[in-house]
C-alpha cells in the first residue's frame, strides 16, 4: 500500500503540472467567461506548436468585447510570422473607435512591416508635427536665408506599406525651402513673405509616395546669414588677382630672359670689335711692306689719331662729374 501511494503521490506532482501546462484550463475558463469560443484541443495544439496559449486568448477577449471578432488561426499566424499580436488588437480597437476602416490582415501587414500600426492609427486621429532642422538658401541677390519649418502631418493607413518615412518629408520639403528662396530676385521678399515658402512647398504635393499626409507647413523662423554673393566675387576677384600676377610674374622673366640674351650678344658685338681692332696694327704693317700705302700716309693717320685724342682731352676736361660743363671751361660763355 505504501508502494502505491508513492507513486500516487509522483503522479499527482509531475502528470498534475504538465496537465495542466499542455492544457491552460484556467485560460479556457476566462475565455468561455467571456464569450470567446476556443477549443482545449486548441489550446493544447498552440503548446505544441510553441505558442503561448495566452498571447492569443486574451487579445481574442479583448477583440471580443470590443465587438471584433478575429479567429484564433489568424492571430496565431501572425505570431509565429514575427509579429506583435495584441499591438494590432489595441489598433484594430484604435481604429474602430475612431470610425477609420482598418481591417485585420491590413493591421497584420503594417505590423509584420516594421512599423507601429498602433501608433500609425494615433496619428491618423491626432496629426503629429515635425520640424525640419535649419535649411540654408541664397537668394538671387546672393544673401543667404536661413528658415525651419514645422510640418503638420497625417498617417495615411493605405500607404503606410511601402511608403516613405518622416525623412524624406523633411528633404523633399527642405528642398523646397531651398527652390523658393533660390527663385527669389531678393531676401527681403521672403523676410516679408515667408508664407510664399509654405504656399510653394505646398503645392509641389511632397506627401506622394510617403506614408504621410501634409496637411500644413508653416515657417517657424527666418533668419539672414552670410553675403554669399559678396563673398563669391571677392574670392573670384582674389583668383583673378593671382592669376595676373602669375602673368605678369611671366612677362618679367621672359623680359629677363631677353635681357641676358641682348647682353650675350652685345659681349659677342664687342669680343668681335676688340678682335677686329687687334687686326689693324698687323693691316698696316701688311700695306707698309707691300707698298699699298707710303710712310708720309702712315705718319698722316697717326697725326689724326693724336689730334683726335687731344680733342677727346681737352672736351673731358670742360666736364664736371656728373657730366655737365665745367663754369670755368674756357669754352663755356
Amino acid at each position: 500500500m505504501g508502494y502505491i501511494g508513492l507513486v500516487i503521490i509522483i503522479f499527482f506532482f509531475i502528470f498534475i503540472p504538465v496537465f495542466f501546462y499542455f492544457i491552460p484550463v484556467g485560460l479556457w475558463i476566462s475565455a468561455l467567461a467571456a464569450g470567446v469560443r476556443i477549443g482545449i484541443i486548441t489550446l493544447f495544439g498552440m503548446r505544441l506548436r510553441r505558442v503561448p496559449p495566452s498571447i492569443i486568448v486574451r487579445p481574442m477577449i479583448k477583440s471580443h468585447k470590443a465587438g471584433i471578432f478575429v479567429k484564433s488561426d489568424q492571430l496565431e499566424a501572425h505570431y509565429l510570422a514575427g509579429g506583435n499580436v495584441d499591438r494590432v488588437i489595441d489598433a484594430l480597437i484604435a481604429a474602430q473607435r475612431a470610425e477609420i476602416e482598418l481591417s485585420f490582415e491590413r493591421a497584420a501587414a503594417i505590423d509584420l512591416a516594421g512599423r507601429d500600426v498602433l501608433e500609425a492609427v494615433r496619428m491618423s486621429v491626432n496629426p503629429k508635427v515635425i520640424q525640419t532642422p535649419i535649411v540654408s538658401a541664397v537668394a538671387m541677390d546672393g544673401i543667404q536665408v536661413m528658415a525651419t519649418a514645422r510640418i503638420t502631418v497625417r498617417a495615411n493607413i493605405d500607404r503606410l506599406v511601402g511608403g516613405a518615412g518622416e525623412e524624406t518629408i523633411i528633404a523633399r520639403v527642405g528642398e523646397g525651402i531651398v527652390t523658393t528662396v533660390g527663385s527669389s530676385e531678393t531676401h527681403t521678399k521672403v523676410l516679408e513673405n515667408p508664407d510664399s515658402i509654405s504656399r510653394t512647398v505646398l503645392e509641389k504635393g511632397l506627401d506622394s509616395g510617403t506614408a504621410f499626409e501634409i496637411l500644413s507647413i508653416d515657417i517657424a523662423d527666418v533668419d539672414v546669414g552670410k553675403n554669399i554673393g559678396a563673398q563669391l566675387q571677392t574670392d573670384q576677384a582674389e583668383a583673378d588677382k593671382r592669376i595676373a600676377q602669375a602673368k605678369a610674374e611671366e612677362r618679367r622673366a621672359m623680359a629677363v630672359a631677353r635681357e641676358q640674351e641682348m647682353k650675350a650678344k652685345v659681349q659677342e658685338m664687342r669680343a668681335k670689335v676688340v678682335e677686329a681692332e687687334a687686326e689693324i696694327p698687323l693691316a698696316l704693317a701688311e700695306a707698309l711692306r707691300s707698298g699699298k700705302i707710303g710712310v708720309m700716309d702712315y705718319l698722316t693717320l697717326k697725326n689724326i689719331e693724336a689730334d683726335t685724342d687731344m680733342r677727346s682731352s681737352i672736351s673731358k676736361m670742360g666736364k664736371d662729374k656728373d657730366g655737365s660743363a665745367d663754369p670755368k671751361s674756357p669754352d663755356r660763355k
